[in-house]
């Protein structure tokens, strides 16, 4: 796959929780050329933040632990200035996270974040997955996740926090490019992405399009 500068590739898969983004990201480690590093919010959660300030960048819709923003709009500057030092020692990145703006009170993460990478070749993926599918997914248990996921009931069939996903994870939704795991294996998606990336990404314009709103 050919690269358009001497600095590696950024890819970032932004999507709800389940939607398929570490299936998608399993298949980039394993299949594309070179190495690419997984620097997604489930790294990050589980093996890099403290276990008090957990859910870390995973922190979900809602405003629900304001004590916690700070500290994860922190987070996400360090992960992406830790995504942007990999790119420029020429290793290629794979971001995979859920971006939303629904917290205590408006903290522009996402546009700080995409600022952090201005002038580096990235490709901003939105992973889309209706939500029916999406409860179905969370109902399967995963060795290691149990009760990781929130799951429907009778009185509940789609839980308020899974509704808020899919209502803010997509917001502003500026994408260069997306994939439905619906309807498309992640080796699907995977080579979706391969072939978007050896066009060169001199037209991926997301990137600039969101760093350029105002916080």
């Amino acid at each position: 796959m050919a690269k358009t500068s001497a600095t590696g590739q950024i890819v970032i898969l932004n999507g709800a929780p389940r939607s398929g983004k570490s299936s998608i990201v399993e298949v980039i480690q394993e299949t594309f050329d070179g190495p690419w590093m997984n620097l997604g919010v489930d790294v990050h959660a589980r093996h890099m933040t403290p276990q008090r300030y957990r859910p870390g960048i995973g922190l979900r819709p809602g405003g629900e632990r304001p004590d916690l923003e700070p500290f994860v709009a922190a987070f996400y500057a360090a992960l992406y200035e830790s995504v942007a030092a990999h790119s420029r020692l020429g290793l290629n990145v794979v971001v995979d996270v859920g971006h939303h703006e629904a917290y205590a009170r408006r903290r522009s993460i996402l546009i700080d974040c995409t600022r952090r990478l201005i002038g580096l070749p990235v490709l901003i993926v939105g992973v889309r997955c209706p939500i029916e599918v999406i409860m179905e997914r969370r109902r399967v248990v995963q060795a290691g996740r149990e009760g990781h996921y929130v799951t429907g009931s009778r009185d509940e069939p789609i839980p308020e926090p899974v509704s808020a996903w899919q209502r803010e994870v997509h917001i502003p939704g500026i994408y260069d490019l997306e994939v439905d795991t619906a309807v498309m294996s992640p080796q699907e998606c995977a080579e979706t992405i391969r072939r978007r990336l050896a066009e060169g990404l001199e037209n991926a314009t997301a990137i600039q399009r969101i760093a350029s709103a105002s916080g």
